[in-house]
Formats: C-alpha cells, sequence, structure tokens
C-alpha cells in the first residue's frame, strides 16, 4: 500500500489494438511498483479486459473521475475511462482511425492534468502514427502532439538507458530535412536541452559528447562543412555559458567513448544516429523521454509491435524503465525547488 505522498502518474493506453494494453497491465502486476508511486491508467475499460483475458488475469479494476479520489494499491487497477475504444472497432493488430483517435485521446488528457498539476508526471504506452494520421491528427509523434499542447518553445527527444543518454537535435524528418535542420541556433538549443536533462536526472556537472553530422566529424571540413558552420559555433556559445562540451566527435566512436563513461549525455544530429547505438544496446529497456516540455513526460522507446499483439508476449520491462525514469525526474524536480 501506499500513500498521498507518494508521486501520481498517468500511464496512457496506446493505442488500443497495439501492446500498451498488455505491457500496463503486466507492470501493475509488480506489487513493489505500488511503493514508489500511484498509478493512474488513462484509458478504456473495454480495451483492458480484453487484454487481461489475453494474458489470463483477473483485473480489480476502479474506474474515477478525478486523480486523487483513489487508494492507489497493488491489486487494484485505478483508471480513468474515456470510454473511447469499442474492442470490435479496434481488433488487435490492425491499423484503425478509431484506435488513433483514442490513443490521442488519452494523452491529450494526461497532459492536461499534468498542465493544471492534478498529476505529477505522464508516463505513455506506445502509438502509431499511421493510425493517429488517419485519425487526422497530423503529428510526428508524442512529442511534436505534447510540444503544440503545452505551447512548448524547443522540445526534443532524449533517450535514456542504462549505460548511455541521447538527445536529438531532429528525429522525424526525412534526412535531407534533418540536415538542413543543423544550424547554430538549434544546435545551441538542443545542447542547452541536453544540459538541463541532465540535471533533472540527477547529474550535477554534465559532460556533453557532440556527434558530427558527417563520416569523421568532416575531417577537417574534406567530407562536409557543417562541423565547422553550424556545430562548432554552438559549441562555444554553450562554453561561453559555462557548459562541459566537447568539440564535434566521429560519430562511429562517439557514442562507445560513452558508454566507457567520458561523457554522460550526447548530443546526436537526427534521429537514427542517436536511435541505432540505443536500441543495439538497451531495445528492452530504453526509455524515450520529451524534454522541452513543461511537464515530464517519458515513455517505452519501442513501439505498437502489431505483429505480437494479443499474444501476450510482449516484455513491460520498458515500461517500468519508463516509470522509473518518470520517477527519477519528479524526484530531482522537487529536490531543485
Amino acid at each position: 500500500m501506499n500513500d498521498d505522498t507518494q508521486p501520481l502518474l498517468a500511464l496512457t493506453l496506446g493505442d488500443p489494438a497495439g501492446i500498451g494494453p498488455e505491457i500496463i497491465l503486466k507492470a501493475l502486476t509488480h506489487a513493489d511498483l505500488y511503493q514508489r508511486c500511484r498509478p493512474l491508467v488513462i484509458g478504456d475499460q473495454q480495451i483492458l479486459q480484453r487484454a487481461a483475458g489475453w494474458l489470463g488475469l483477473s483485473i480489480n479494476l476502479v474506474s474515477v473521475v478525478e486523480p486523487g479520489a483513489a487508494r492507489y494499491t497493488a491489486g487494484t487497477l485505478t483508471l480513468l475511462d474515456l470510454v473511447n475504444a469499442a474492442p470490435a472497432a479496434c481488433p488487435a493488430g490492425q491499423l484503425s482511425a478509431v484506435a488513433g483517435k483514442a490513443a490521442v485521446e488519452y494523452v491529450f488528457r494526461a497532459c492536461d492534468l499534468a498542465m493544471a498539476g492534478h498529476v505529477d508526471a505522464v508516463v505513455t504506452a506506445p502509438l502509431n502514427k499511421a493510425a493517429m494520421n488517419m485519425a487526422g491528427f497530423h503529428y510526428a509523434g508524442h512529442t511534436e502532439l505534447l510540444a503544440e499542447r503545452t505551447g512548448a518553445g524547443t522540445v526534443s527527444m532524449l533517450l535514456v538507458g542504462p549505460t548511455l543518454r541521447v538527445v536529438h537535435v531532429s528525429t522525424h524528418v526525412a534526412l535531407e530535412e534533418a540536415i538542413r535542420r543543423i544550424t547554430p541556433e538549434r544546435v545551441d538549443a538542443v545542447i542547452e536541452l541536453a544540459y538541463q536533462s541532465c540535471r533533472v536526472l540527477g547529474i550535477a556537472a554534465p559532460r556533453i559528447a557532440i556527434a558530427g553530422l558527417n563520416p569523421h566529424a568532416g575531417e577537417g571540413g574534406l567530407f562536409g562543412d557543417q562541423e565547422q558552420r553550424a556545430i562548432q559555433p554552438a559549441i562555444e556559445a554553450a562554453r561561453n555559458r559555462g557548459r562541459d562540451v566537447s568539440d564535434p566527435q566521429p560519430p562511429d566512436t562517439v557514442f562507445l567513448r560513452a558508454v566507457r563513461g567520458a561523457y554522460d549525455i550526447v548530443v546526436a544530429m537526427y534521429h537514427d544516429q542517436g536511435h541505432i547505438p540505443m536500441k543495439l544496446l538497451a531495445f528492452d529497456s530504453g526509455v524515450n523521454v520529451s524534454v522541452g516540455l513543461p511537464i515530464i513526460r517519458t515513455s517505452v522507446d519501442h513501439g505498437t509491435a502489431f505483429d505480437i499483439a494479443g499474444t501476450g508476449k510482449a516484455s513491460e520491462e520498458s515500461m517500468l524503465a519508463a516509470i522509473d525514469v518518470a520517477l527519477q525526474m519528479v524526484r530531482a524536480r522537487n529536490h531543485m525547488g
């Protein structure tokens, strides 16, 4: 049993046709979770009951209207039921506008609760970008959706694993567009996000590595000049603010150096540059964090996995890790005042 002093987390169900319902149910079978937080699921009761059947679980489900109107105890699932995803309209493993709309509505509700101070953090199960767009929500992902909903300025994606942290200058755009987005202003802003991210994760003096864009970080201009023209000026600006920032590092070695302890975080220039090492090292335990938002939001670092939805095979490890990172950020934020 826990009490009202424990952080209150909003867990969004994700796409009802994906593995989100299953990994949330599995995560909530870990009784020790309730000793660290109060988990509030935002989703649909019928979808959860369907997933419980797939998993062979018997759930004691309590539906609430307000987050604080319940006692959060092991063996009880506390749900804010949006009643928006009839199972027949959201077949497991299939794209549908109904499921895409429901997934977005869960995130909107959780975001609004966090903005109002009714929950301490938001932890999201995966939504499906195609389903979301089918429903008329034209976002590249959670980060972009939440940036608009909260009115945030510069936001980015932070990946956290057991041995590596990565923040991105760009994420869900074509590679050609990613290269265009490497400007001194954008790189400088993301370096600052990297610094602030480490601080809210409890690292007092972050050591920040900068991955170059080009092979060998441009090799002095032989393989491209973005390092000299756009990245180095941002590094100098950050150093002038007292940040501990490396020169542009060869992308093929910088992540290894970070894993071995030389740096606390790596600034990657585009999506795959940062995601490939993270997925290789921490596919099941990686956590996705939206940084630059006025709220704390963490997520699993995997997709809806339609190919195994409904089979009970999905692992809850990344969901548990996302909850732990959210709690770490809540504690750091409270400590910082």
